[in-house]
């Protein structure tokens, strides 16, 4: 019997137990430094001559390890692999799918640690983001698990005198899987999980910052039993790679998490009909934001401070739902802006290997647009804290906060992805709301108040997919926050809701007469 779904619990690092099987597997995970890894197309593992190596953000000279890189003639030999796949896995009983990646949760749960100390050192995570990246990904499995086993027997309708009617779900075919660095577990097993479920096959390409962590899931899959050509690892450049997985005749579905570009170029290229390719493309997107916190003047001003800092700073701000904007009522603009300052001198920055509540941003990429950020944030506002930057050893950004913004400054309306939060002042909570929606995105908010009628104000008008009262804007839990958001943040389909299965699915009707 399968037990109800419930989210994966929290490591308690305050415990000495749970702090040194940590440092163990910190340890453990570092005995694999410099391993190549091939590509997984049909089951076969194939090295390349040409590598991607994966470096430690925290100190850019460790190499932590290598994977081979794919040609535009390995993603056709995938595709031929994940279409004859099909054949045989679409034909599986959906609970008996469902019930082997359950098995593939328990192998990760077993391993836990030893996923998340890989994060540490290939993402630059925080032992509590790790840890939680990991958790997130046996979420999504888990639930993903439980809602095809539901939707297994389909939905009823309606039967007429003589006639009976079968509404029922059917995969669609071979897919791609596009998967961002920043959650380079949860978000890239959550996107092959899903479509996989389904009884869809998938090429999965995880973000080239980030491939050893996928390549991890690639071995629970192997050991939990999953036939070969239903999951094809195909690692390697993006210019080389990605528009051609997307255009490929035989793809019938691309879901992408990453940037608003490179959403958009998809979604143009996905809806152009290629030859031989006789169905349209459907595409999953989740694009980013730039995420407010209101707080308004009668508000738990110490719960607005944390909720803040938290929301912008938590994995140096590296994540689409971060809290990059705070829009205070006038009458507490000062307190609240103090109060932030103060517990961001708390803050530690470093290798996330010693503890740290901050770690390095991703790459030298990030590290140059954020610093220019920061340099733009200088012109249009105060710089209260922070600023300091030092890729010396690693890509380290302090975590920095800017007073006095216009609304329609550069940093109160770009997506950083940094841990840059810039301050702006209301004079009432509609304007409160009219610049909290005054961006291109609509992803996440949060509304720090106890005016009820305030809140039940912006749960109709603040523009986003995801609102919160009286906490951050961040950390939503797999199937208590379905995640999506609306406008330039994506196609808001909702990861971790009990709709968002049906993007891989197809829906059938047969009628009898009798």
């Amino acid at each position: 019997m399968v037990v109800p779904y419930s989210a994966e619990p929290a490591t308690d690092f305050t415990k000495e137990e749970n702090k040194k099987a940590f440092k163990d597997a910190l340890e453990q995970v570092k005995k694999d430094f410099g391993v190549k890894r091939p590509l997984i197309i049909g089951g076969e593992h194939i090295e390349t001559d040409d590598q991607i190596t994966s470096y430690n953000p925290s100190n850019k000279e460790e190499v932590i390890g290598h994977v081979s890189k794919a040609t535009t003639e390995h993603i056709d030999s995938a595709m031929e692999a994940a279409e004859k796949a099909f054949e045989t896995w679409s034909e599986w009983d959906p609970k008996d799918r469902a019930e082997l990646f359950i098995r593939v949760a328990a192998i990760i749960r077993r391993r836990k640690h030893e996923f998340s100390a890989l994060m540490v050192y290939e993402a630059g995570k925080p032992w509590n983001e790790a840890d939680g990246d990991t958790n997130e990904g046996i979420d999504f499995i888990e639930y993903y698990a439980r809602s095809m086993m539901e939707l297994a027997d389909g939905k009823p309708t309606l039967d007429r005198e003589g006639e009976h009617n079968h509404y029922f779900y059917q995969p669609m075919g071979p897919g791609v899987t596009i998967s961002p660095w920043n959650f380079p577990f949860a978000i890239m097993t959550g996107t092959t999980a899903a479509p996989v479920i389904a009884g869809n096959t998938v090429l999965l390409k995880p973000a080239e910052d980030t491939p050893l962590i996928a390549y991890k899931l690639m071995e629970v899959l192997e050991e939990a039993g999953l036939p070969k050509g239903v999951v094809n690892f195909v690692t390697g450049d993006p210019a080389e790679i990605g528009d051609y997985m997307v255009d490929h005749h035989k793809t019938h579905f691309i879901t992408f998490t990453g940037s608003k570009a490179t959403g958009l170029r998809i979604n143009k290229r996905a809806a152009e009909v290629q030859e031989g390719q006789d169905f349209l493309k459907r595409v999953i997107t989740e694009m980013g934001g730039k995420d407010t916190i209101i707080v308004d003047k009668d508000a738990d001003l110490d719960l607005a401070a944390d909720s803040i800092v938290n929301s912008a700073f938590g994995f140096s701000g590296q994540k689409c739902s971060a809290g990059s904007r705070a829009v205070i009522h006038k009458d507490v603009y000062d307190e609240v802006l103090a109060k932030s300052i103060e517990l961001t001198k708390e803050l530690t920055v470093g290798n996330p290997v010693d503890e740290t509540y901050m770690g390095p941003v991703i790459n030298k990429k990030q590290f140059d647009k954020i610093s220019e950020y920061i340099e733009t944030g200088k012109k249009e506002g105060k710089l209260e804290i922070g600023g300091e930057t030092d890729d010396s050893t690693g890509y380290f950004i302090k975590p920095t906060i800017f007073s006095g913004l216009d609304p329609k400054a550069v940093i109160m309306q770009e997506e950083i992805f940094g841990p840059v939060v810039a301050f702006a002042k209301a004079e009432d909570f509609d304007e409160m709301l009219e610049i909290a929606n005054n961006t291109e995105y609509g992803l996440t908010g949060a509304v720090i108040t106890n005016t009820r009628e305030n809140w039940i104000l912006a749960c109709r008008k603040f523009n986003v997919g995801n609102l919160y009262l009286n906490r951050g804007c961040t950390a939503a839990v797999v199937g208590y926050h379905p995640f999506g958001g609306f406008k330039m943040s994506g196609t808001d389909q909702k990861t971790g809701s009990p709709d968002y299965m049906l993007n891989f699915l197809e829906q059938k009707v047969v009628s009898e007469m009798f």
